[in-house]
């Protein structure tokens, strides 16, 4: 029937180009997306950048026009000194700038890894973590709380909630109309980070830091979302840190999908946190477990994500295919630059 639509025969006529993405063609009503011009990298490409877009410098030195500005540029760069590889939330936690600068900066000192254990991660130009045994604490583990009546508490019962709504996507064809607090350049250009924000005053040099808890991992305290995105380094728990360490000074391969560490390692990570939470919701809502079942070997049933939906209600994790799982967060961050 194929042959006969009008509408795919005009597609499939000699000489037809796709149509450029514009302000006629795109899905909305406001402004088309600013170009961030982030260097995006795949686990399997040969070459890492040395260094950032020259559209990239240029967009920044634009915008950098105060001292606020030059002060986050040096506390950024101090931070990729010290770690080469970082998540955009851990940066936010670490340094006080606003997020629309954010992302003007970061193209700036570092490319974006889009597969492979680095995956969703900033890594400074010039470094290349599949060359460096010692990057495989910077890996990203990819954790979900699983919730259900098997595992003893549904979701209405966990006090962790949803990372956003699914109301809040967006196509990369699409535009979303800003409701308020919308951002200039002249904004940019005037430094967010003393006079140009709005709200309740809050000292520079914290107004728009994140908690820790957005990337850290300490044993004792609930993940403030049910989907979490850590990297290894920032597993702040001795157990985790073992698991991780089993094979230091013996890495010989680097894979896409477990990185410098063993086989499963992420697997065990997920297993031994999940028990560590399970715990924590015990302790605070003991009702919830007062008919929980033990499998056959004494241990109870762990609520882990090994990186499928959280309705799926397979308990095996299915065959592995470089870079799957859960990237709702790498897409929706991944927007910010299209």
């Amino acid at each position: 029937t194929w042959l006969t639509n009008p509408i795919l025969s005009l597609f499939l006529r000699e000489g037809y180009n796709n149509p450029q993405v514009s302000g006629e063609n795109l899905i909305g009503l406001s402004r088309a997306r600013r170009p961030h011009n982030a260097i995006f990298v795949n686990f399997d490409d040969e070459e890492i950048p040395a260094k950032p877009l020259d559209a990239a410098v240029q967009t920044w030195k634009k915008v950098c026009t105060n001292p606020v500005d030059k002060k986050v540029e040096e506390e950024l760069r101090k931070l990729f000194e010290v770690r080469p590889v970082w998540s955009r939330n851990a940066v936010k936690a670490n340094i006080s700038v606003h997020p629309d600068k954010l992302k003007l900066l970061l193209p700036y000192l570092a490319y974006y890894m889009l597969t492979g254990p680095w995956r969703s991660l900033w890594v400074r130009f010039g470094y290349d973590p599949r060359k460096h045994p010692e990057a495989k604490i910077y890996q990203v583990l990819d954790f979900r709380i699983r919730c259900g009546m098997k595992y003893g508490y549904a979701p209405n019962d966990m006090p962790v909630k949803a990372k956003r709504s699914t109301y809040n996507y967006s196509l990369p064809i699409t535009v979303k109309k800003q409701v308020s607090h919308t951002v200039s350049v002249h904004d940019l250009k005037q430094g967010l980070g003393t006079s140009g924000a709005s709200g309740a005053k809050k000292p520079a040099s914290s107004r728009y830091k994140l908690k820790e808890s957005i990337y850290i991992f300490r044993e004792g305290a609930l993940p403030p979302y049910r989907q979490m995105f850590y990297q290894l380094c920032d597993l702040n728990v001795e157990s985790l840190q073992k698991i991780i360490r089993r094979n230091d000074g013996t890495e010989s391969e680097c894979t896409e999908r477990d990185g410098w560490c063993l086989p499963k390692t992420s697997d065990d990570l997920r297993d031994t946190m999940s028990l560590m939470i399970k715990q924590i919701i015990r302790s605070t809502r003991p009702a919830l477990f007062s008919n929980t079942t033990s499998s056959e070997d004494g241990k109870e049933q762990l609520a882990y994500e090994s990186g499928e939906d959280e309705d799926d209600e397979e308990e095996e994790e299915e065959d592995f295919k470089p870079s799957d799982g859960s990237e709702n967060e790498m897409e929706t961050e991944i927007l910010d630059y299209v």
